[in-house]
């Protein structure tokens, strides 16, 4: 069940099953710092936290792997505004629009984080929101792995199905890339990051084709930038082809 919490200028959505007793500093880094449950952090536009939550109410569940994420604003403006929006109205902002995409992944039971919360904080015309989803346990993303190893044709073909799936359920990713396919220990693949994505049911399927253009973009600039990095046009053949499938 999702929930909502007003408390001063933060507004909340949670997953209740998910979080027994939830306070708004819980999507803050300090919070779970000062508890000693970061487990570690990935560095992008800003600190990305990895976070082991243990329900005290329910000892006998499992800990749960979280990822907490601040949202940054890319580009030239990012440099002058960096974590601020202007607010244009809830359901507008990035974090309850990922949030609820998110969700709606769960669904449709594509493979992809499930939420767990967010916030959003106002500030006068602004705000500053963030997210707290499922980690991909045991997972690497595309760009980690293929600085070390070769992926099989098999897996290749795995990559393009998936997307496919997104697609055939007419999920937009604003930024596909490859740090955003994730592998798993059992070589299951995962998308992650929908931040500005959407369901586009009343567009072209030229965004399709422009989303599979963006990823092939980012691994001819990670084969520009690494020393090693493990692809070619024979893998990029194999993941059409598992897409077209």
């Amino acid at each position: 069940m999702i929930n909502e919490l007003t408390h001063q200028n933060n507004y909340c959505r949670y997953v209740s099953d998910k979080i027994s007793h939830f306070s708004v500093e819980m999507l803050s880094a300090e919070y779970w710092q000062a508890k000693h449950a970061i487990t570690g952090s990935a560095q992008g536009r800003g600190t990305t936290w990895f976070i082991q939550y243990h329900d005290d109410d329910k000892p006998e569940n499992p800990d749960q792997q979280w990822v907490l994420r601040h949202y940054y604003r890319g580009g030239l403006i990012g440099k002058i505004i960096n974590d601020s929006y202007l607010f244009t109205g809830m359901e507008q902002t990035r974090a309850a629009k990922e949030f609820t995409l998110l969700h709606h992944l769960h669904t449709l039971d594509l493979p992809a984080p499930m939420p767990i919360a967010f916030r959003v904080k106002r500030r006068g015309l602004f705000y500053q929101a963030d997210l707290l989803s499922s980690r991909i346990e045991n997972a690497q993303d595309l760009v980690a792995i293929l600085s070390e190893k070769a992926l099989d044709d098999t897996v290749w073909q795995r990559i393009g199905a998936i997307i496919k799936r997104f697609h055939q359920h007419n999920i937009y990713h604003h930024d596909l890339n490859a740090h955003n396919i994730l592998i798993n220990d059992k070589q299951q693949v995962f998308i992650i990051d929908f931040d500005q994505g959407e369901v586009r049911t009343n567009h072209s399927n030229k965004w399709q084709q422009g989303n599979i253009d963006r990823l092939k973009r980012s691994f001819l600039k990670e084969l520009n930038k690494l020393p090693k990095f493990h692809f070619n046009e024979e893998h990029w053949q194999q993941l059409l082809s598992g897409y077209s499938e």
